[in-house]
């Protein structure tokens, strides 16, 4: 279609304490903060890896241009430069293992676990995507906001990949947010005092962490943010460009873009709207998976299959096993 695919990953994660058949621990005994989010003590605690990952990353051309202590105690953010498609996802996974590996130096573990503490935030890999032009490496997706009717800075060519996306939003959810944990991170509060800000709806809108799917402010691009740090990026990624030039082909137009703090609407609200809640477990989206005939035109019948009888198979065994929860609530109850 002349059509190139740049694409930005978003990478968190968590620096824990963790021995064999122990609970995860953050390193800073003294960290009870609710909130650390920009903690600068807690970032300079991790100083050490954190130098060694950023050094690296400069030092192998990614082009590293943000950093942060996040949201979590002990959770981290890295955010380097866009690339094609294919570059980005190998580059991710790379640094999963980087992240790993300096981690590793210093007696600690690097999860990219989805939600490794119930009443902590969970770890995203937001995906940032654009369309470019194969002959001139033009930003297919920009336009100035004053050009654009809804005002968003996106151009209609951009819409209608989003559209593509939400078509397909339920089944891209397995691949976004591929374990039993990912599903803990996508919820509105759970057990934690303030909202996630996860996304939890199939829909789009402006600067707004409500949607799955958002358009930043500065414009030319689009962001799915139901993606998790346990994603395999090559299928994730194959999987949301096919749904987005889906989109485009059919000239399938999105709505109008949702602005609003979508957890506090009704489900009358939500109804009038059509906006529709994404899946809430493994289940509900490996059914999601294997329902959409879009997946096997994409992957055919075989990696369809076996994605669909390996991740089954994951919930399955999630659901043989006694939590410590069923005993502490169950064991002295009846």
């Amino acid at each position: 279609m002349g059509f190139g695919m740049n694409l930005g990953i978003e990478c968190e994660l968590y620096v824990v304490k963790h021995t064999p058949g122990g609970p995860l621990e953050i390193p800073n005994p003294d960290d009870d903060l609710v909130k650390a989010c920009y903690d600068v003590k807690r970032f300079l605690d991790r100083y050490t890896w954190l130098d060694k990952v950023s050094t690296a990353i400069n030092d192998l051309g990614w082009d590293l241009y943000s950093l942060d202590h996040e949201d979590a105690n002990s959770q981290f953010e890295f955010d380097f430069k866009y690339a094609d498609a294919l570059t980005m996802c190998d580059r991710y996974i790379f640094f999963r293992l980087m992240a790993k590996h300096y981690a590793a130096e210093e007696g600690l573990l690097a999860t990219f676990m989805p939600k490794p503490f119930a009443n902590r935030t969970g770890s995203g890999a937001h995906f940032n995507m654009s369309l470019y032009d194969l002959e001139t490496g033009e930003n297919l997706f920009k336009c100035p906001h004053v050009e654009d009717p809804r005002g968003l800075g996106i151009s209609e060519l951009g819409y209608q990949f989003i559209a593509g996306v939400l078509k397909h939003g339920p089944a891209l959810c397995a691949a976004f947010a591929p374990t039993v944990n990912s599903y803990k991170r996508l919820v509105r509060r759970g057990l934690m005092s303030y909202f996630t800000w996860a996304p939890v709806f199939n829909s789009y809108g402006r600067n707004n962490r409500t949607n799955s799917v958002r358009v930043p402010m500065a414009g030319g691009r689009c962001e799915s943010r139901n993606a998790d740090a346990a994603c395999n990026p090559y299928l994730a990624a194959a999987l949301v460009l096919a749904a987005g030039l889906e989109g485009i082909r059919e000239k399938l137009d999105p709505g109008d873009p949702h602005e609003d703090n979508l957890y506090e609407l009704s489900e009358e609200e939500f109804a009038a709207r059509g906006i529709s809640e994404l899946p809430h477990t493994l289940d509900e989206a490996v059914k999601a998976f294997a329902a959409d005939p879009f997946v096997e035109e994409v992957l055919g019948a075989e990696l369809r299959q076996e994605f669909i009888a390996y991740k089954s198979e994951e919930w399955r065994q999630y659901h043989q096993r006694v939590s410590q929860w069923e005993v502490d609530t169950y064991a002295r109850m009846f």
